[in-house]
């Protein structure tokens, strides 16, 4: 046993996600859907705000409309690490949120019928 389990040689220091979002694990004031384009309202953050490395990286990825998945992917973050930082900036008012209109309007049911009649020719 290493004098540091929680040091990984491959990765480096390992941090919970719990402890990135300070044991928060859902956003303060609404969930995001994974295809909800993220914009960031100002161009970069001053340093009054308390804001953990992570919020910064968020705000600088999101200067041109990015997926919170894609958002994710790119800042190596899990899902919900990155849903809580997201209601914290929002909460902000330091990025803004855009849902797809499909993904916020019921499906259709007819125009999933005839794909799935389509499917069954083939």
């Amino acid at each position: 046993m290493t004098p540091h389990d929680w040091l990984d040689n491959d990765a480096g220091p390992v941090v919970r996600p719990y402890a990135m979002t300070q044991g928060r694990v859902a956003p303060a004031d609404c969930d995001f859907d994974l295809v909800a384009f993220v914009v960031a309202t100002v161009p970069d953050l001053t340093s009054g705000q308390q804001l953990q490395p992570e919020h910064h990286a968020i705000v600088a990825a999101a200067w041109e409309p990015i997926s919170v998945v894609e958002l994710a992917s790119q800042l190596d973050l899990s899902i919900g690490v990155i849903r809580v930082f997201l209601g914290d900036l929002r909460s902000a008012g330091l990025i803004s949120l855009y849902e797809p209109p499909a993904a916020s309007q019921p499906h259709d049911v007819d125009v999933l019928k005839a794909v799935v009649n389509g499917l069954r020719a083939l």
